[in-house]
């Protein structure tokens, strides 16, 4: 398979580069997917992992010392001129340069040193969604490459039974409740932030809802204080070390009022 091989070429890249540090070059859907990897990268392999504003290249034409750092870039059409000239400007300063995206033949794949295709087809939806999705599991699947990680490659291999199981679930309490809403919150910690943001994003591009994402920490520094009855909260709970902050900061927005959904 085309990104079989091309996964495998990357990772042995990563592998033999060692990187020290990692940033990644992005905007919107494709950003929130870049955050997902920061996390994943930094739990799993201990590299930091920071976000480069394009600007830097294609605004202010500065030059950046990226020499023994590693740039993965992330665009659903690989053709944004600022991401371009940002993946550019990075493998010329010393990063080793991987594309994620869903055209190989994208001018952002052309100037990295690798490209994994995401084969997604063309993505249809106003709101990106299966590129959104792919380019998280391209991030997850580079990590478990690179890092020779068993039980991640696993987890990968197992998320299409996981999807079909979040599908059977029953929606329609969140969905009447958010059917209602004008500003509601979405809380993470960790990966599950990333997932909030673009929560956060989807419900403002298809429903016209103005939601916002926070840290499940950081809200309660000031934004918690207009949450007040019946304020609409979806809290990303996931079973990792942060579950039980998570949860302490949604019965906490619940005895304000809220309507709270973990």
């Amino acid at each position: 398979m085309e990104s079989r091989g091309a996964l495998t070429a990357a990772a042995e890249a990563m592998r033999a580069a060692d990187p020290g540090l990692i940033v990644t070059v992005a905007r919107g859907s494709s950003d929130h997917a870049a955050t997902y990897l920061k996390y994943a990268v930094e739990l799993l392999a201990g590299v930091p992992v920071a976000s480069v504003g394009p600007s830097v290249a294609s605004v202010y034409g500065r030059p950046l010392r990226l020499g023994g750092a590693a740039c993965v870039g992330i665009s659903q059409s690989g053709r944004s001129p600022d991401i371009v000239e940002m993946m550019r400007a990075a493998g010329a300063g010393g990063a080793l340069t991987v594309a994620i995206t869903n055209f190989a033949d994208s001018p952002m794949a052309e100037v990295s040193a690798h490209c994994l295709p995401l084969l997604a087809g063309v993505e249809q939806s106003v709101a990106a969604t299966k590129t959104f999705v792919t380019s998280v599991l391209a991030g997850l699947a580079l990590v478990a490459e690179w890092q020779e990680d068993a039980a991640l490659r696993a987890a990968v291999a197992g998320l299409p039974d996981a999807f079909a199981a979040a599908l059977s679930l029953d929606w329609s309490p969140l969905a009447a409740r958010m059917a209602r809403a004008q500003s509601g919150f979405v809380l993470g910690r960790g990966p599950a932030f990333a997932i909030a943001s673009e929560c956060a994003l989807k419900l403002k591009e298809t429903c016209g809802l103005h939601a916002e994402a926070y840290s499940a920490a950081e809200v309660l520094h000031g934004p918690s204080a207009i949450v007040q009855a019946q304020f609409p909260v979806l809290a990303l709970a996931v079973e990792d070390a942060a579950q039980a902050g998570v949860v302490q900061t949604a019965e906490r927005l619940a005895a304000q009022g809220a309507d709270v959904f973990v």
